[in-house]
């Protein structure tokens, strides 16, 4: 007997109650109700003791949803086991696209070579009206006054539209082959790196995404939020040290940002941490007392580290173009600027400056962003920004902004 069986005695006993009313309908429902409560325990039981062609079979691994589950004849036909094959295959997760500078350098590609190409499209002699336009593209790109002057002087040596693309390419590798990335330090203690930088450059961001690298290459890390100059700051930096779980030291709003760098680099001794990132407060390079702050903080770690800090790296905004070149050369007058840093390179058409602060200022990029997504920061390649630059194949449509 199944459980809507038994709903059919107790309807006709409530029909009862209705159709004789009373004494009598209460009756009843009294003489039948014991027989009802019988026959509900008989089915109960009957469902809780398994048949002999009963079996429960839950794969290792697999939800329960998944379990085959027979109850003789009757039943095998509505639930019998589903076969491997059957089984609903799990979707794959969708992989995540590997960063590269190709795709980062598209505005700046269309920009530069973009243009040249559409000018070489309309004109194949290297007269001086062709020269002109040159000149006109390649100080639009904001490469640097001298950079432009170089490549305009090697476009002008190619002798013919068709050996500009070489004649650019061969160069721009050679400035960027001029200037050598120092070797890694060898330390014995954590490694103390301080990152410099003006506000809105996306100095944070890119410690929180250096962390991540260093990270993933199975290093412990510390931040030291030292910008105490803004409380937004800290709790950026806090945000970022959650989200890729590296240990932080704090500064109080207001509070002395050398005594954080000095609290960080002594904690990191006693915690057996590999890297060290401080981060500075964001200023302009031409507010003095600010800049002399990096000072300040570079002499104090160096008493608990006399080498420290083992690298300085300048975050620069690839949107600023040539005001780049600018803050570089100011910061690194403060401090021994070792690295450049180049963010959000995937949403500017100024990515050519790289080769101005190469020629003007000689301090290597190190990492360039390129993307939003932590893993969006890479390791900078003179050849491949250079093939990326001037690539004949994926400039797409000029985007001159």
């Amino acid at each position: 007997m199944q459980i809507w069986e038994i709903q059919g005695w107790i309807e006709p006993l409530l029909l009862g109650v209705v159709a004789v009313g009373g004494l009598g309908g209460l009756a009843a429902l009294l003489i039948a109700l014991p027989r009802a409560r019988r026959e509900t325990q008989r089915l109960l039981d009957a469902q809780a003791t398994p048949t002999p062609e009963s079996t429960v079979s839950i794969p290792r691994g697999r939800a329960s949803a998944e379990a085959h589950i027979a109850r003789g004849p009757e039943s095998a036909a509505r639930v019998a086991p589903s076969p491997a094959s059957a089984l609903p295959t799990p979707a794959k997760p969708t992989p995540t696209p590997t960063p590269d500078i190709r795709s980062g350098l598209r505005r700046s590609r269309s920009a530069l070579w973009g243009r040249l190409e559409d000018l070489f499209s309309r004109r194949n002699t290297l007269d001086a009206s062709t020269l002109s336009e040159i000149e006109e593209i390649l100080f639009a790109a904001d490469l640097g006054v001298k950079t432009a002057d170089d490549l305009l002087e090697a476009a002008k040596q190619a002798g013919s539209t068709d050996a500009v693309h070489a004649a650019l390419e061969a160069r721009a590798l050679e400035i960027l082959s001029g200037v050598s990335t120092p070797p890694e330090a060898d330390v014995s203690g954590p490694k103390i790196v301080l990152i410099v930088g003006v506000n809105g450059s996306g100095k944070t961001t890119s410690i929180g995404k250096l962390a991540a690298r260093h990270i993933a290459a199975g290093k412990n890390v510390l931040l030291a939020a030292a910008d105490t100059f803004r409380a937004a700051a800290i709790d950026q930096l806090g945000i970022w040290a959650e989200r890729v779980n590296a240990e932080i030291v704090k500064g109080s709003p207001g509070g002395d940002p050398a005594a954080v760098a000095f609290d960080a680099v002594k904690a990191a001794q006693s915690r057996d941490v590999d890297v060290v990132l401080i981060d500075t407060a964001g200023r302009l390079q031409t507010q003095g007392n600010l800049m002399d702050e990096l000072g300040k903080i570079a002499r104090t770690v160096k008493k608990l580290v006399p080498d420290a800090p083992h690298e300085v790296l300048l975050v620069l905004d690839g949107n600023t173009g040539q005001n780049a070149i600018r803050q570089a050369q100011e910061f690194s007058r403060q401090v021994d600027v070792t690295g450049i840093v180049l963010s959000k390179l995937d949403g500017t058409a100024k990515g050519g400056v790289v080769l101005g602060i190469a020629q003007e200022v000689g301090i290597p990029v190190r990492f360039v962003g390129v993307g939003e997504g932590v893993e969006d920061l890479i390791d900078f390649e003179p050849g491949a920004f250079v093939r990326a630059l001037f690539d004949r194949d994926g400039h797409g449509a000029p985007e001159y902004a």
